[in-house]
Formats: C-alpha cells, structure tokens, sequence
C-alpha cells in the first residue's frame, strides 16, 4: 500500500464522515460545518487525480461560496434552532449501519478493478489548456452562462427587494 493510497482512503472516509453527518446532525450550523469537511475532501480528491482547476473551483465554489450563501440564508429566516423532531434512536443506528456496509460495498467494487498508476499519464498543464478550450471553442456557452447567471442575480435583487418593501408598509 503506497502512499497514495492511504491518502485516497482518509480523504474518501472524510468525505463520507461529513455526509453522514450532515444527514445526523440536528443544528443546521453543524450540518454546514460537516458539509464543508465533505466539500474539502473531495476537493482533495481532485488533486489527487491531478485535476488541481477543479480542486481549487471545487474550494472556491463549493466550500466558500455555496456554504456562505447558505449560513446567510439560515442566518437571515431565522431557521437556526435545533428544534426537529427526533427520530428513533434504533432507526438512526440502522440506517447508519446499512450505509457504512453499502459504500464499504461500492467501495470495493469500485476500487478493485482501479490502475491507480494512470493519473500520472494527464498533461501537466491542464489550467492552461481548460482556459484556451474555454475561450476558443467554448465561448459562446461560456458568455450565455454568465449572461444568465447575471440575469438570476438581478431577478433574486428584485425579489429581495419587493420583499422588503412589503414588509415595511
């Protein structure tokens, strides 16, 4: 066992470790802080596969960006009580039980037939490379997503703001 390999284990364990605490926790702070350990080793992942765009989009993205909108999403309606109701205790174990044989499972046969070896064989440069796909053949998609993603952000400010009018008449 290399190295690498015991990387890829911790980073999957942590992966699922923050899944499966995202679904038991009961505060939502917490289930944002677990989500986070998961967006992070999955980013870790990514560079593992040598894939460090994606790695650093997936830290950028995911683990700031998303988990920011939703602490002010929470934090704004409220919704920050731990008030839910409990479930069975012996239902939880279960459910947890049958989770960990199943990705144990998945795990292994996913794994087994893997060559680990192949990674080394990607381009060393494959920023540069997604940037020129991005800008050259890609171009058109790439502005008609970000005209629509400017078109969101205007639609969720008037929403907002109606909103707030609303409530101060």
């Amino acid at each position: 066992m290399t190295g690498e390999w015991w990387m890829f284990l911790i980073l999957s364990f942590m992966a699922v470790s923050g899944a499966v605490l995202m679904i038991q926790l009961s505060k939502v702070i917490h289930m944002i802080l677990a989500l986070v350990l998961t967006f992070v080793s999955i980013a870790g992942l990514y560079f593992m596969l040598a894939a460090e765009f994606i790695a650093v989009v997936q830290l950028l993205i995911y683990s700031g960006a998303v988990t920011i909108i939703m602490l002010f999403g929470i934090m704004l309606t409220n919704k920050m009580d731990g008030s839910e109701t409990k479930r069975r205790s012996l239902w939880k174990k279960g459910l947890v039980l049958v989770g960990v044989v199943l990705f144990a499972v998945i795990l292994f046969i996913g794994i087994q037939p893997l060559d680990f070896g192949a990674a080394g064989a990607l381009k060393g440069d494959n920023t540069k490379l997604i940037g020129q796909a991005l800008y050259s053949h890609w171009i058109i998609p790439f502005e008609l997503a970000s005209v629509l993603l400017l078109a969101a952000l205007v639609g969720a400010v008037v929403l907002a703001k109606k909103e707030g009018g609303a409530n101060e008449s």
